[in-house]
């Protein structure tokens, strides 16, 4: 895929520089041609001065000053022409590169949302298929039963991930904001995950009493979606924790962990859509890039902040600001 892209990005560079070279090329050849013509115009007027004329030094300078103007308007006009082409072919070969970073990161997208779908279904289907092919002893079938709905669970928060995204683009969701208790939606996300990764450990640190204008839906996909990531980055052996706190009347919620930790000048971008960190060669864990492209306008709809700190030693913290 990336041999595609540069492909594209070869070819894109190389057309740009053919066109930019000829358009100056043909700029410098009308600037020549008009200021050949603007000299054999002042020539010819020059001859037709006769040199016995009481006012030839003056009629001379008015020539000559007139052909000066001429190659100076010429000259001007070349120049804005020129700024206005650049600037111009710039923003193309700047959109046009957008355009393909933009159609690589879909179709990486593409492919991710793919195996993202096939995991889940794949994994109930095999289930479902060995509770009816199978008598099984109570203990194991309500075992795989719970890991069915762990996994339909998964889908689920996928299939929305995947559905608030559109409908935020294209300004379709119109939230129904109420008084509701974050305290107990992050406890329920906790408790969610807890179980979907029985061997991981979640520290919380969650105050009681936590009160956000919001809507239920977006916290649930914002505090999962925080979750996910740092599960997703981090090592099993590893603790994520969790913090809710509320001071000076401001809400902070905090996931830390202690992963692989964010490059400085990615910690912005993560939150673009359909971006991921790191190389698609080095990348090792799957995703969408929707995740925190969703925190992020969940938290700038709320009129708050979301930032990314390193966690010393290793990791890092996301934390939210709600006012």
């Amino acid at each position: 895929m990336n041999v595609v892209k540069k492909h594209k990005l070869t070819l894109v560079t190389i057309s740009f520089w053919f066109l930019l070279t000829y358009i100056v090329a043909a700029l410098l050849w009308w600037f020549i041609a008009l200021n050949n013509q603007n000299n054999v115009m002042a020539s010819m007027r020059l001859a037709e001065i006769k040199k016995d004329d009481v006012d030839y030094a003056e009629k001379n300078e008015q020539i000559f000053s007139m052909q000066k103007r001429k190659t100076a308007q010429y000259l001007g006009e070349g120049i804005s022409f020129f700024a206005v082409i650049l600037v111009g072919a710039v923003f193309i070969y700047q959109t046009t590169k957008k355009q393909i970073k933009f159609a690589q990161q879909q179709q990486n997208f593409m492919m991710a949302v793919t195996h993202e779908l096939k995991t889940p279904i794949a994994i109930t289907q095999l289930n479902l298929e060995t509770i009816q092919k199978r008598k099984l002893e109570p203990e194991k079938h309500d075992k795989i039963i719970a890991n069915s709905l762990l996994e339909v669970n998964r889908l689920n928060n996928l299939c929305n991930n995947i559905l608030w995204a559109s409908q935020l683009d294209a300004g379709a969701y119109g939230a129904r904001k109420e008084e509701i208790n974050l305290t107990d939606i992050v406890f329920g996300c906790v408790e969610d995950f807890e179980k979907r990764y029985s061997t991981r450990k979640l520290v919380s640190t969650i105050d009681e009493g936590i009160y956000l204008n919001s809507d239920i839906l977006m916290m649930q996909i914002l505090v999962n979606n925080l979750l996910e990531n740092a599960v997703k980055y981090s090592p099993k052996e590893k603790n994520i924790e969790v913090e809710l706190k509320q001071k000076d009347n401001k809400i902070f919620f905090l996931v830390r962990d202690e992963g692989i930790g964010i490059a400085d000048d990615e910690k912005r971008k993560v939150f673009e859509k359909f971006y991921r960190s790191g190389s698609e060669e080095t990348r090792k864990t799957k995703g969408t890039g929707l995740g925190l492209y969703l925190c992020n306008r969940i938290v700038k709809n709320h009129k708050g902040a979301i930032v990314i700190t390193d966690n010393k030693p290793a990791g890092s913290i996301f934390t939210v600001t709600f006012n």
